[in-house]
Parts: structure tokens; sequence; C-alpha cells
């Protein structure tokens, strides 16, 4: 059984879409997942097109996670890493891993790259914040509310105060 063969095999059961590229980065296997990534008319035709031109990300030209774990000989992570699949304007965020293949040789063969689409996780986080943020906004300002509706209490108690003594003194006789 070949490396791609062991590849294709467990293809279905990553959650995470991924991709097979040979040294040259052309796309040798991939899973539904990362189809589903592509417009459909890119879906179909995936095997056999450079990965740069079908997710097209951030870093494929200076920092290729391929190239870096290939260099690095063994596994590469990288986190937020943004791009869009091809021919769609949707901007995706990404955390990335790959890992090199080697033939029965012993030979560089190619590399795995696994894309752990991040995209709605990090828009949830920034709803999130935005709703933190809003929350904490109106409690300040319901806290400055109440503090101004304090200070009139006060202020109406110490005058009733003052109506109420001036009023015990009239009764007296002392003011007239």
């Amino acid at each position: 059984m070949s490396w791609l063969d062991t590849v294709t095999g467990i293809a279905d059961a990553i959650l995470d879409s991924f991709f097979v590229v040979d040294t040259e980065r052309t796309i040798l296997h991939y899973n539904k997942a990362f189809a589903a990534l592509m417009p459909k008319g890119v879906a179909r035709n995936l095997r056999g097109k450079k990965c740069y031109d079908v997710l097209r990300l951030e870093i494929c030209k200076e920092r290729c996670i391929a190239k870096q774990c290939w260099q690095e000989r063994g596994a590469t992570q990288l986190e937020g890493i943004t791009g869009h699949a091809a021919r769609s304007g949707n901007i995706l965020t990404f955390n990335l891993s790959a890992v090199p293949i080697y033939d029965e040789g012993g030979v560089l063969a190619g590399a795995v790259e696994v894309q752990r689409n991040m995209t709605e996780e990090l828009e949830l986080q920034t709803r999130y914040q935005e709703l933190k943020e809003g929350v904490e906004r109106e409690r300040e300002e319901l806290k400055e509310t109440l503090r101004g509706r304090t200070r009139a209490l006060l202020e109406t108690s110490q005058r009733l105060q003052q109506v109420q003594q001036e009023l015990l003194e009239f009764r007296r006789g002392r003011i007239v």
C-alpha cells in the first residue's frame, strides 16, 4: 500500500478540510470538507490543480506551509491565516497544519495540509465581544443614571427636611 492509499483511506474521517500535494504543490487528493470550501465549479476539478490556485491564502507566496514543513522536516502549524477559495470573495480564517510525506524509499513525496476553518468561531467571538462591550456600556450608563437620580433624591430629601423644619418652626410661632 502506498502513502497516498493510506491517506485516501482516512480522508473522509477527518472533519477539517485537507489536501495532499506533491513537491510541486499539485493537489493529489482532498476530502469532502476541502471541496465544500470551494464554489461548485471549482470543487469538481481540484485534483491536478496547484493548491495556491484554489485556496488563496496570505502565506502562499512567501511562507507556504508545505514548504515550511519540508524545510523543517516535520509538522508545522500556523494560526490565524486568512484567504479565500478560488472565485470566492469570502475571506476565511484558518489554523493550518502540514506534515511532510515521504515515499517508501524515504524520499520527500509531498505534504498533507489540514485547514481548520476558524471563520465562524472568530465571528462569534467578535459578536460576543461586541455584545459584552455593549452590555458594559449600558451598565455604566445605568450606573451614571442611578448616581444622578440618587443625587437628585438626596437634594430633594434635604430640601424636604428644610421645609419640614421651617413648617415646625412656623407652627411654634418662630417664623412669621
